[in-house]
């Protein structure tokens, strides 16, 4: 195994352990981004190149969620931010309570009901309601002005239930079970699941998770759409990427199945949309070649990294009767932290003290580790935040 750290001084030392048992053989190579923190059975931040071998450990349980960013042409300044952010909350499903509020078709619906893993099929109704939501966790639709004034539309978010049913389904399956047969998940410790990838599970999980990762685009697509319908704006330039997928890709002259966990593509002149935090800059990055983006599998960053757990920060919680109890304080003084907001000029719609600015490491820092792998071609500042808030329990959160 081969294995190259960006960023090492300041990721968990559980991460680490956790990408070298997931490639432990002896023509894995592996990548950990600086954004890197411990997962369920494999980092998130973590890249592993198998030669033969398909990993739903390594496209987690929210497959292909990803991020998309929109340049508008209108300027920021040229919106009442409050009123298009009250119009993306009503308009938009944050939460797993909240299914779209305008049901809508699309050509997605076609490759599911024609899915070549059949079992998917079945999941029609689910992936209709769902399309086009957003869901809770660190799931945003986000408005940005970059260096010029003008104004970005970014989303992050990815299969949501349609893709969280197809993993359960798997790992129900890799233990000899059926697809539809309730499994334990496994701990954070777990070993990694994979597949023989000439093997029959193997290819059907492919199929399966490719589809999922059309369900995710679509999705995407839809929020993005949404919001520029709002704004009444169009798209001048957009930047697209998953970062909990699977690729065959080729690198060091070998063809491997490469996993990217909470991992960016950032091959030579292929764009990504990086967030941050709700308070802190955002970036749109351009991959570069050098020798250390192909040690680094040209991958890069999907996000700042957290910097602290959400019991942490919001306290320990459970849900009751389909409401939410909090059974320990939190460290997070979430109203001082939305006042701060706030008085930044964020116009701020939900979310919670687990998704805090002071949650997540500085971008920059960050981005920094990986220096002469990718180029900042926009910094985007957030002018409008929304997320699910607490109360909007989803149980497919990245």
């Amino acid at each position: 195994m081969q294995l190259t750290i960006f960023g090492e001084p300041i990721i968990d030392p559980n991460a680490i352990a956790q990408i070298q048992r997931c490639a432990d053989g002896p023509d894995d190579r592996a990548t950990l981004t600086a954004d890197a923190h411990y997962g369920y059975g494999h980092p998130i931040g973590g890249v592993v190149a198998y030669k033969n071998k398909i990993s739903l450990s390594g496209v987690g349980f929210d497959i292909a969620c990803g991020n998309k960013a929109c340049q508008t042409n209108i300027r920021a300044s040229d919106i009442d931010t409050e009123q298009v952010m009250d119009a993306i909350f009503k308009k938009i499903g944050f939460g797993v309570g909240r299914p779209n509020p305008k049901p809508i078709d699309h050509p997605v619906f076609d490759l599911i009901s024609k899915a070549a893993f059949k079992p998917q099929r079945d999941m029609m109704k689910l992936a209709m309601d769902q399309l086009g939501t957003v869901g809770s966790g660190n799931h945003f639709v986000d408005l940005f002005e970059d260096e010029q004034g003008w104004l970005w539309v970014g989303v992050h978010f990815g299969s949501r239930g349609f893709g969280h049913k197809t993993t359960m389904g798997f790992i129900a399956l890799s233990k000899g079970k059926r697809f539809d047969e309730h499994t334990p998940e496994g701990g954070m410790d777990a070993p990694p699941i994979l597949f023989d990838a000439a093997g029959q599970l193997g290819q059907d999980y492919l199929a399966a998770m490719r589809l999922a990762g059309e369900y995710a685009y679509a999705g995407r697509d839809t929020v993005v759409a949404k919001v520029l319908e709002i704004l009444g704006a169009r798209p001048v330039f957009e930047v697209h990427n998953h970062h909990n997928f699977l690729w065959e890709e080729v690198h060091f002259g070998q063809k491997y199945y490469v996993v990217r966990k909470g991992a960016t593509p950032a091959f030579p002149d292929q764009y990504g949309f990086v967030g941050a935090n709700m308070a802190d800059t955002s970036v749109i990055i351009r991959g570069k070649d050098s020798d250390k983006s192909r040690e680094g599998l040209y991958s890069t960053v999907h996000g700042a990294g957290r910097a602290m757990s959400r019991t942490r920060a919001a306290g320990k919680k459970r849900w009751k009767n389909g409401q939410v109890q909090y059974l320990t304080k939190g460290e997070v003084d979430w109203l001082n932290v939305k006042k701060g907001i706030k008085k930044q000029g964020i116009v701020l719609r939900g979310a919670g003290a687990d998704e805090a600015p002071e949650c997540y490491k500085k971008l920059d820092d960050v981005l920094a580790y990986h220096e002469g792998t990718i180029e900042v071609t926009h910094r985007l500042r957030p002018v409008g935040v929304a997320m699910a808030a607490p109360d909007m329990f989803d149980p497919y959160k990245d």
